[in-house]
Formats: structure tokens, C-alpha cells, sequence
């Protein structure tokens, strides 16, 4: 039994009878395109060359998943800073809400990789190798397999593969990656099917799901109608001056002004989600600016002013004038300033070396045949740094106590942790019912220092 088709589309990727539309837009030539191909093709070489800058010894990007470490432009960031990554985490969703307030969806059309690498990549190869939009049509409605489509994938195949290896590059280092890619498969099975994983996901991403990403995967576009307001910037068609459209050259059925919009479609035929703008503001809609270049350069053939389509907000299109400050333009800066400045000087305070007091093991204290109490402690020092730190442990304040440790000084090696475990002697008549405090100074051989507060248990204590 044939199911019944949709009586409208429901997806611009769809048919009406829930097949796939195969979207093969034209490419509008104009000062947009032209904007976007500097800011991709200057993003897509940051993206190559980024994971093999070191600032201070490190990679100035990297998420070692290994080593659960970020480094972040000579700043490193450990599992244990869960502050300052929620810090961190709060300063970029605020700054997206601002940005998004003001610019719309200008990170989708101009700086996410989908976009810069599908619409700057993979279709300027695909155009290059099937041409136009109807001869990739015949490609597609063809069941045998053309030596051009095959080089397309071939080709699509060995970018896939480069692209998967800088992404990895990001999480695992560029000198580990090195090892999975020079050394055979066997030496290193893990690795190596992380980067066929990830080649194949890229090559379903931008040689078959495609804008499908954008419509049906990422939720952004979904998030739009709580992220932006009427005075966001969007891209939209006046219908105030296009409408009512016609053909040039043809009457009108009703008496009246003929628009400025002469049904060219144009707009369409360029869209690389294959909306129709002129239907208002759409989710599908990245905000990519083909549909403006494609209009004006309508527009200046029939000799129109340029604009029909362009950058506007959804208040600017009913006719009421933009304004800069409102609501949501005023409260995400200053809340992006206030976790901003709190992520700075959180980071700014931050130590080189975490301390902190274990809780003891075995008896919590012996007496000496002196009548001395030797009481137990017990700490951990953990070097937060790259380099290697030398520690010591001493008294202070305690004139009447005396430490005893196994060794002088602790070596740490960088991101290790140590428990050391102490003894203080004290006079039995120092601890007032059972406990005794004293502070202990840690030191390392590069400045840092840090003075903990300890409670010893002697007689008539408990433990702890």
C-alpha cells in the first residue's frame, strides 16, 4: 500500500513523499561571498596550524583526553579545576547569547565548520568536478556510477582523512597522533580505529548528511527563537516593497503597484538549506548571506536599489527603527563582564602546588619512653605545574614541638601527588582534652608556600 503524501513539505531537505531532496545550490557571486570566503579560508588555516603552535612549552590548543588536561593558549586547565571550568564554560554560553542578541546567526553562516568547510571545501570540488546544479541532478537521477562522482568521493575520502587527523590532533597531540599515522595499524589498533571512526563520520557529514546537520542535528537553530528578539540582527526579505512580485513585463491580475521582487526565485535557487527567505525568518535559515548577493546582483540588472534582501531585524521589517541598547544587550555584557572578570582573577590566584591534610593510618599517637607524645599527621601534596618541584615540610610557630619526617625534601614530578606522613613530638601536658594543634609550612624550591592548620590526637583523644 503506497503511503499518502504530505499535503506541504515539512523539511526543505524532504520530498512529499518523505524521500530526500537533494540540494544542490548555485553559487551567487558578491560582497557577502566574499567576506565569507576570507573569513573561512582564514579559519580552515588556524584550524591546520593551530595544534602544532606551543606557547610555553605546550600546544596552545589541546584537550588531552589522556592526561584529562586543557591547555588553552599557555593556560592549563586540570580536572581538578572544576571551578574555573565552569568559569570558563558560563564565559563562552553568555558571550554566544550576546553575540547572538546582536549578530544573529552570524556564527552559523560565517565561522561554524560545517558550514566553512561543506560550503568553502567540499561543494566548490563537487562543482568543480559534476558542474552545474542540473548536470548534478542528472548524476543523481542516473543508476550507474560516473568517473567523475567516484573521483568526487575519492577525493572527499583522502580530506575526510587529513581533517580527521588535525581534529584528533586536538585531543590527543600532534606527537602522539604522529605515532598512529607513521606506525602500522597493528602497533597501534586503538588509535588507529579512532582515525578511520572519525575520517568515515567527516565523510558522512559532508558528502552525504550535509545541510541536513544544520536542520535536523544541531539544536542552534531550534534554540534561535529564546536567543534572539526582535532587534536581532537576522536576514530578511521587505515584503513592504517587494510584494506584490511578478515576472517583468507582465500585468498584474489586480489593479495595483508592482513590487520590487520580480519572482526570479533566485534566492531560492542559492540557499544552501533550500529555504525560500521570502517566506520570513525560518529555522532553517544559517544566515549565510547567499541569498543576498543573488538579489542584488537581480536587483542591478533590473535596475532596482540593492537591498530587497538584506541584514535587518524583525522590528526594521515592520517598519519601527533598530535600537542598539535593550534588555538582553544590557545584561549579557554585564554578566559576561562580572564571570569574565571572575574567570580572570580566579585564574590569576591560582596555586602552583594543592595541600591538604589525609586522614591518619594506624595509631594516632605512641608515648616515647620520655613521656614525649609522638602524635601522627598526614598530607598530601599534589605539583600542579610542568616541571619538576622540590618540597619540604617544617614547624611553625611550635617552639616546644619537633618534627620528624623520612626524608628532608619530596621530589615531585609534574601533575604527580604524594602522601607524606609525619610525626610531632609534643609534651603530653600540651593537649587540652586529647587534642593539640600545630602548623605545618610547605615550601617548594620556586616560591610557593603554604601554611596548614593540623589537629593532633594524643591522650585521651579520639580518632579523627
Amino acid at each position: 500500500m503506497t503511503p499518502p503524501l504530505a499535503t506541504e513539505r515539512v523539511l526543505s531537505t524532504l520530498n512529499q513523499d518523505g524521500s530526500r531532496h537533494w540540494i544542490h545550490p548555485r553559487l551567487a557571486q558578491g560582497r557577502f561571498l566574499r567576506g565569507r570566503k576570507i573569513v573561512g579560508y582564514a579559519l580552515i588555516a588556524m584550524f591546520l596550524a593551530l595544534p602544532f603552535v606551543h606557547i610555553g612549552g605546550r600546544p596552545a590548543l589541546l584537550l588531552d583526553v589522556l592526561t584529562q588536561e586543557l591547555s588553552v593558549f599557555g593556560a592549563v586547565f586540570k580536572a581538578s579545576d572544576g571551578v574555573l571550568l565552569m568559569l570558563l564554560g558560563l564565559t563562552i554560553v553568555v558571550a554566544v547569547f550576546l553575540v547572538t542578541a546582536l549578530f544573529g546567526r552570524v556564527w552559523c553562516g560565517w565561522g561554524c565548520p560545517q558550514t566553512v568547510y561543506l560550503e568553502h571545501v567540499f561543494r566548490p570540488i563537487e562543482r568543480w568536478l559534476e558542474g552545474s546544479p542540473s548536470q548534478r541532478r542528472k548524476l543523481d537521477a542516473s543508476s550507474r556510477p560516473h568517473g567523475r562522482r567516484v573521483l568526487k568521493w575519492v577525493i572527499y575520502a583522502a580530506l575526510s582523512f587529513v581533517l580527521s587527523n588535525v581534529f584528533l590532533a586536538y585531543f590527543v597531540g600532534v606527537d602522539r597522533l604522529a605515532l598512529w599515522v607513521l606506525h602500522s595499524p597493528l602497533q597501534h589498533p586503538g588509535g588507529f580505529m579512532v582515525v578511520a571512526g572519525v575520517a568515515a563520520l567527516m565523510l558522512f557529514d559532508f558528502g552525504y548528511f550535509r545541510e541536513q546537520t544544520c536542520i535536523v542535528a544541531c539544536p542552534y537553530g531550534r534554540l534561535q527563537s529564546v536567543l534572539l528578539d526582535r532587534q536581532s540582527l537576522i536576514i530578511g526579505y521587505d515584503q513592504r516593497r517587494g510584494e506584490p512580485r511578478a515576472k517583468p513585463k507582465k500585468h498584474l491580475p489586480v489593479i495595483g503597484e508592482r513590487g520590487d521582487c520580480i519572482d526570479c526565485s533566485a534566492c531560492v535557487a542559492v540557499c544552501p538549506t533550500g529555504i525560500d527567505i521570502r517566506e520570513g525568518l525560518q529555522m532553517e535559515c544559517i544566515g549565510c548571506a547567499q541569498c543576498i548577493d543573488a538579489c542584488d546582483a537581480v536587483m542591478d540588472r533590473v535596475g532596482k536599489p540593492r537591498n530587497l534582501i538584506g541584514y535587518t531585524s524583525q522590528d526594521e521589517l515592520a517598519g519601527k527603527p533598530r535600537r542598539l541598547l535593550r534588555a538582553r544587550t544590557i545584561i549579557y555584557p554585564v554578566l559576561l563582564a562580572a564571570i569574565a572578570g571572575l574567570f580572570v582573577w580566579s585564574l590569576g590566584g591560582r596555586v602552583t602546588s594543592n595541600v591538604l591534610v589525609e586522614r591518619s593510618q594506624g595509631p594516632s599517637f605512641v608515648e616515647l619512653p620520655d613521656g614525649t607524645i609522638s602524635a601522627q599527621a598526614r598530607i598530601r601534596i599534589a605539583n600542579d605545574t610542568d616541571g619538576d618541584r622540590s618540597y619540604v615540610v617544617d614547624l611553625s610557630r611550635a617552639p616546644d614541638a619537633k618534627l620528624r619526617t623520612p626524608q628532608l625534601t619530596w621530589q615531585l614530578h609534574p601533575g604527580k601527588s604524594l602522601s607524606i606522613p609525619l610525626f610531632v613530638d609534643v609534651p603530653r601536658a600540651s593537649f587540652v582534652l586529647g587534642k593539640r594543634t600545630i602548623h605545618l609550612r610547605i615550601q617548594d624550591d620556586l616560591g610557593f608556600a603554604r601554611v596548614l592548620v593540623v589537629t593532633l590526637l594524643g591522650p585521651e583523644g579520639s580518632a579523627r
